[in-house]
This record gives C-alpha cells, sequence and structure tokens, in this order.
C-alpha cells in the first residue's frame, strides 16, 4: 500500500491533517507552537495558525 494521495501540495503541514494523525497527542509542544499567536484562519475547518502555511484554506485574521 502506497502513501495516500494529498488533496494539494503540502497538506501534509496542514492542522486539519495533523490532527487526524493524532499529532495533538503525541506532539502537544510542536502544535503549541503551531497555533500559538494565531495569524490566520481557515474557511474550511476553523482552525487558527501562526503561519498560512499550516491551514488549507487561510484567510488573514
Amino acid at each position: 500500500m502506497g502513501k495516500p494521495k494529498m488533496p494539494h501540495p503540502y497538506h501534509e503541514q496542514h492542522l486539519c491533517y495533523l490532527h487526524n494523525l493524532d499529532f495533538l497527542k503525541s506532539n502537544l509542544a510542536e502544535w503549541k507552537k503551531l497555533v500559538k499567536e494565531p495569524q490566520f484562519v481557515c474557511r474550511k475547518c476553523g482552525r487558527a495558525a501562526a503561519n498560512e502555511k499550516n491551514l488549507c484554506k487561510p484567510s488573514k485574521l
């Protein structure tokens, strides 16, 4: 079985993808860095992140 197909480039860096991998449970300190002082919100899932590269459809807050 191969690597799953991503819906768009760099999706493996997005919070929605990381959440599906239970990244938060095993990497809380790293997750906090991604969401600390959010500057963007995802128009698809509603998650907020410090950097737009971590969201599928970022919109500036």
